[in-house]
């Protein structure tokens, strides 16, 4: 964590050490939950090891994982986490994780604290925002194969973890789908 810190070049050795003085280490189990929906987030994971995915259940009572979360970033039920409110999102463990948890009372203490921290906040918001439209453009604009292209390509070490119904979910296709795109992709 202090190193993904650090890479943004905004907040002093002091204040990294500070947030990673408060964060609580914790173990989550594959199939696990970090949050499920109609709690409130009131923390913020960083993960160190482990992959999440993100879904819902559609009105047809299907389940949607529209995000899966990799090493060294920080997960959380973001619009929960930032009004308060129950979430309509689970976040489970694909596999087994190792997570820093920061309470959330912490990060707002922070931030109120240090402009760096505002201005760190602020980044993560946005590249938040970023990401998310760039799922979109993904899977409005771009035809499946390169949606798992472009999967493949950014976390390899770790697709042979996601299972093939999640994988599929993610990408938007049916497992049969993925199965032929995954043919056409041996080389």
């Amino acid at each position: 964590m202090k190193d993904f810190l650090k890479s943004f070049n905004i907040l002093s050795e002091q204040e990294i050490a500070e947030l990673s003085s408060s964060a609580i280490e914790k173990r989550i189990s594959k199939n696990d939950f970090l949050i499920k929906e109609g709690q409130i987030s009131n923390s913020v994971a960083f993960i160190k090891s482990g992959l999440f995915r993100s879904y819902y259940y559609s009105s047809a009572g299907e389940e949607v994982t529209y995000c899966i979360t990799f090493p060294n970033v920080f997960i959380t039920a973001y619009s929960s986490f930032i009004l308060g409110q129950p979430t309509s999102e689970n976040i489970q463990a694909i596999t087994n994780a190792d997570l820093l948890i920061i309470p959330k009372e912490k990060i707002e203490s922070l931030g109120e604290s240090s402009i760096n921290w505002m201005k760190f906040q602020k980044i993560i918001a946005e590249l938040q925002y970023i990401e998310l439209e760039n799922r979109i453009f993904l899977l409005q604009k771009e035809k499946a194969s390169l949606r798992y292209e472009v999967l493949l390509k950014s976390h390899p070490e770790f697709i042979k973890h996601i299972p093939l119904n999640y994988l599929a979910s993610y990408l938007g296709i049916t497992q049969r789908h993925l199965s032929r795109l995954r043919k056409e992709l041996v080389y």
